[in-house]
Order: C-alpha cells, then sequence, then structure tokens
C-alpha cells in the first residue's frame, strides 16, 4: 500500500526545517561571535552601538538574539548638568559591565552597550526614551524595544552595586563582586614607600626638635576653623546624598540656582553660604574674647565692638531671613509680661 500523500509532505519538509534551524542557529552564533569580539576591544566591555548596530544586534528577532543586552542611554550635552549625574553614572556602568567581564570572561549570554543620543536619536525613539538617566534590559523574549524592562531610579541609589542587584535578579546571571580599581597603582605605592623611608630621619630630627606642623597651634587653629565650618554648611549632609552645589534653571539654562526654595532639598552652596555665617560670627566673638580686650585704647575698643555688633546683627538677620524663605519658618519675638 503507498504512504499518504501528506507524509510525503513531511518528508520533503523536514530537510527544509532543519536547513532553517541550523542557519537561525548559525546565525545567532554568529552574533554572539561579533559581540564578544566587539566586548574586547573595549577596556570596561561595554559596547558603543549606533542605529545601525542596534538594528543588527538588538532588535533582531528572538530566534536570532538568544542573549539579553544592558543599554545604557548617555547624553554628552547633559553632562554638565550636575543633578543628573551621567558621567558618575556612566563610570559606575561601566564598572559593572567589567566586574561581570571579569567573573564570566567568555559569557555570551548578556552584554552591555551604551548610546549617544547626538547619532543614534532614532534608537531613542524606538525605545521611548524621554528623560535621562536610563537603563534598559532587553531580553531573548523582548520582540519590542519599547517593551524592554526599564531600570528603576531606585537601582541607581548605590551605583554599581544596585544596578548589579537588578541584573542578577532579571537575568539569574551572577555579576558577581564589583570590582573597583585601586586608589594608587602598583608604582605609585612603591614610590610613595620609598619617599616615606627617606623621609624617616628628618621626621625623626623634627620631631625631637618640636618643629613638626602637630607642634604648630595655627595648624590646629585652622583645622578647628575647617572642622566647624564643615559641620554647621552640612558638608557631611552634602557627601552622603551627592547633594549637587547648584542647579540650571529650567526657564532659563544660562542661568544658576545657588538657593532652593523648598525644605525638601538642600543645595551645596546654600549650606555653605549659611556656614560661612556662622563661622563669620564665631570668628568675631574669638576676636573679641582674645584679642580686642588686650588693647588699650578704650575708643579703639568701643569701636572694634560696634563694628561687630553690626555685622553680627547683620549675620544673623541673613540666616533668619534664609531660613523663613527657604522654609517658611518666622521667628517671633516674645516680651516679659511685665514690660507691657
Amino acid at each position: 500500500m503507498a504512504p499518504p500523500p501528506h507524509r510525503h509532505l513531511l518528508l520533503l519538509l523536514l530537510p527544509l526545517l532543519l536547513l532553517a534551524a541550523a542557519v537561525t542557529l548559525t546565525g545567532a552564533d554568529d552574533l554572539v561571535a561579533e559581540l564578544q569580539s566587539l566586548r574586547a576591544r573595549s577596556p570596561s566591555g561595554v559596547i558603543h552601538l549606533t542605529d545601525t548596530s542596534v538594528t543588527r544586534f538588538v532588535s533582531a528577532p528572538s530566534p536570532r538574539r538568544p542573549y539579553s543586552v544592558l543599554v545604557f542611554f548617555d547624553a554628552s550635552s547633559l553632562h554638565s548638568k550636575p543633578d543628573l549625574h551621567l558621567p558618575q553614572l556612566r563610570s559606575e556602568f561601566a564598572l559593572l559591565s567589567a566586574s561581570f567581564l571579569a567573573h564570566n570572561p567568555s559569557s555570551g549570554d548578556l552584554f552591555f552597550a551604551d548610546i549617544e543620543f547626538a547619532e543614534s536619536q532614532h534608537s531613542f525613539h524606538q525605545f521611548g526614551v524621554n528623560s535621562l538617566p536610563h537603563v534598559r534590559l532587553v531580553r531573548p523574549e523582548h520582540d519590542r524595544l519599547a517593551g524592554s524592562e526599564q531600570m528603576d531610579q531606585s537601582h541607581f541609589a548605590r551605583l554599581a552595586d544596585s544596578m548589579s542587584e537588578f541584573v542578577e535578579s532579571r537575568t539569574g546571571l551572577e555579576v558577581g563582586p564589583i570590582v573597583r580599581p585601586p586608589l594608587l597603582s602598583h608604582n605609585q605605592i612603591i614610590l610613595l614607600v620609598i619617599l616615606f623611608l627617606i623621609s624617616i630621619p628628618f621626621m625623626i630630627k623634627r620631631i625631637m626638635e618640636g618643629e613638626t606642623l602637630l607642634h604648630d597651634r595655627r595648624v590646629w587653629m585652622a583645622g578647628a576653623l575647617f572642622v566647624y565650618f564643615f559641620s554647621v554648611s552640612g558638608g557631611m549632609y552634602g557627601i552622603i546624598r551627592h547633594t549637587p552645589m547648584f542647579l540650571t534653571d529650567r526657564s532659563d539654562p544660562n542661568k544658576l540656582v545657588f538657593f532652593y526654595q523648598g525644605s525638601g532639598m538642600q543645595l551645596g552652596a546654600e549650606g555653605f553660604a549659611v556656614g560661612f555665617l556662622y563661622t563669620l560670627v564665631g570668628l568675631m566673638i574669638a576676636a573679641v574674647t582674645h584679642l580686642v580686650v588686650k588693647v588699650e585704647s578704650l575708643q579703639t575698643q568701643r569701636f572694634a565692638m560696634l563694628v561687630v555688633m553690626v555685622i553680627g546683627w547683620w549675620a544673623v538677620r541673613k540666616v533668619i531671613y534664609l531660613d523663613n524663605w527657604k522654609t517658611g519658618y518666622s521667628i517671633h519675638t516674645f516680651w516679659p509680661s511685665s514690660w507691657r
């Protein structure tokens, strides 16, 4: 008995299906090999993409793209805006890529890439990116670039470490500890050790004679003033919160904003301004108690006290005004009931 006609059709289609699968697998392998080659040319492993390479490597159909791509969107024209922190985030993204590559040197499952707005505006439009900073993860199951997963702003909080948590939770791949470059190179450390060893005899001689900086009271006074100014100006707050020194006025990009009205945010410039006023009053009080009292002329003492009182009144009034302007809090005068 002759076999059914559909069996002949299946026998004819089977080689074609196998050939198509082989071609697809070969094409995917070629893409991975090409991406690995591009990654090897980058010091941090971040591949720079343009509109053309996005179409080839990221917009490729899912069967031909068996890998994920983490894309950092950058704009050189916005690097001067301190509130965006783009240069710092781009550097941390490079550390993330280098750390993943250090722990997964031959991986073809995840690649790191960046796109620049000036040369790839079409890709920005395809992804639907309209604000920065912005990072997208394109997984193999994503058929549309706009449907890829956006990294939440909270994953920028701890820079490369929080980015690493996002990658591991979404891809199932282990990034490993973030490998940060040392502050000093090997040659610099050797040079410093040699200089330290050479200076030991001179240091011992200066210590024995009491002529070091630690024996100079002016150094201690300058250090005390720095600690006081750093404390009252909110310097540590600025370091912890990465507070910008100033902002760009949204209505006029050529204008800078040094004082931000509202209690929810403090700029570095306004903290330093208030810290300067506090330090100024403190220095004047120190001058009165340590210098003016030693002046023999009574008229000079009175004049100095008058100047100190005027400057002190102006500084305190300025602090009260800035506090009221920023937070709405005002100081009220209360007179004793017997004075009424």
